[in-house]
């Protein structure tokens, strides 16, 4: 990505005019293009109303499902789009059926509401939740998920990326596996869509959700769902309304026969099309091209702060991406965060409470989580580094 490139994108990005944005795993800053896209339809349901304006925009609206497609490499119909990744995540979750004794293999570093959500589970079916061990690099250890598979596995449900950390799991073993023995895998890849190649053939995960707001740089509240075609048939929605089924009969109702079953027919329309344009707009950069950019930032900002005394890297991984997460002897998080936030330099604090299994193990409280995206600067990162150093000797 050339410097001249890497200029114009700042120039759509008005953010980067105010701050010193290194929280684009919470929610990056938005192009102008989506934040256009989005008020350009709010201006239009305002003028002629809401349902009015929807029927005008639904090819924008709807060509969601294919750029999502395109993004992930997979076919419009296995993509539903949802207020949230949370929300996407859990409609595949609650569409399959469990019972005392079968089992759900996850990872340790899994982020608390999934892991909510499965102890919901156990707690009214009776399922059993296991925690695949880590590997000497910290990440999955695919030789201990597969000496756990047996006829009572039902689920495997891990995350890419997760939340309080660099590291990258290896979502296409873990996918081999699941395969070679017909058990759903349910991906959670929020923080990697958009910041890394992410393709479904490749991976094999017969779900996967995404967030909008993260490294996609689209609106808050927006998400999305992969669900593979052949899988749908033994997907029952956790609840159905008249987007998702058609009431046919008195007594009877037909569900939709494409990942769409798992949506509801009230949509955030604004929201909606600004997905589609975020999605639109980095895949015309490229996602590979986003990855090498974010790669070097992110190993940038690690080596240097590695060289500042008192400062603590938390990342593990083989290999990481452009979460980078630290601690300081003589700060706390919170004191870090708070006085970075006067000098318009953002960061987000992740707690031991969001991935309790992986950072109670090693002993953090909570970390601060620093992440990079492709119109952050080189320049940035030693400015971040500075700043560090200013509120260790404050």
């Amino acid at each position: 990505m050339s410097m001249l490139q890497i200029k114009k994108l700042r120039k759509d990005t008005p953010g980067c005019q105010h701050v010193l944005h290194f929280n684009n795993a919470g929610a990056a800053l938005p192009p102008l293009p989506v934040v256009n896209a989005v008020k350009e339809h709010l201006d239009l349901e305002a003028t002629i109303g809401g349902y009015e304006a929807a029927k005008i925009a639904l090819n924008r609206s709807e060509i969601i499902y294919d750029y999502a497609a395109q993004l992930i490499n997979c076919d419009r119909d296995e993509i539903a789009f949802l207020e949230n990744a949370t929300r996407a995540w859990d409609m595949a979750f609650y569409s399959l059926k469990f019972k005392k004794g079968d089992r759900i293999l996850t990872a340790m570093c899994e982020y608390a509401s999934n892991y909510l959500a499965f102890l919901h589970m156990s707690k009214h079916t009776g399922a059993i939740i296991e925690v695949i061990r880590n590997d000497s690099f910290g990440q999955l250890d695919i030789a201990d998920l597969q000496n756990r598979i047996d006829s009572r596995v039902k689920l495997i449900a891990i995350t890419h990326v997760p939340t309080q950390g660099g590291l990258i799991n290896p979502a296409v073993e873990v996918g081999k596996i699941a395969k070679q023995n017909n058990i759903p895998y349910l991906l959670d890849t929020t923080q990697s869509v958009g910041q890394m190649p992410v393709d479904v053939k490749e991976i094999g995960c017969d779900f996967l959700c995404a967030t909008g707001r993260k490294y996609l740089r689209g609106p808050r509240g927006t998400g999305f769902l992969y669900a593979r075609k052949e899988i749908l048939a033994e997907c029952d929605p956790p609840f159905i309304d008249l987007h998702s089924a058609k009431w046919i009969e008195d007594n009877e109702y037909l569900i939709k026969p494409n990942a769409q079953r798992f949506e509801t027919w009230e949509q955030n329309i604004a929201a909606k099309i600004g997905l589609g344009v975020a999605i639109e707009y980095a895949i015309q950069l490229g996602i590979p091209t986003i990855w090498d950019r974010i790669q070097h930032l992110a190993n940038r900002l690690r080596h240097q702060l590695a060289n500042i005394p008192s400062v603590e890297l938390h990342d593990l991984g083989e290999k990481k991406c452009g979460i980078v997460t630290f601690s300081c002897k003589s700060k706390s998080v919170e004191e870090i965060q708070q006085h970075l936030s006067k000098m318009k330099i953002n960061v987000s604090i992740s707690l031991q409470e969001y991935a309790r299994l992986d950072m109670a193990k090693r002993n953090l409280p909570a970390l601060v989580r620093a992440s990079v995206h492709y119109y952050n600067t080189e320049e940035e990162v030693e400015a971040f580094c500075q700043a560090i150093k200013a509120v260790l000797n404050s």
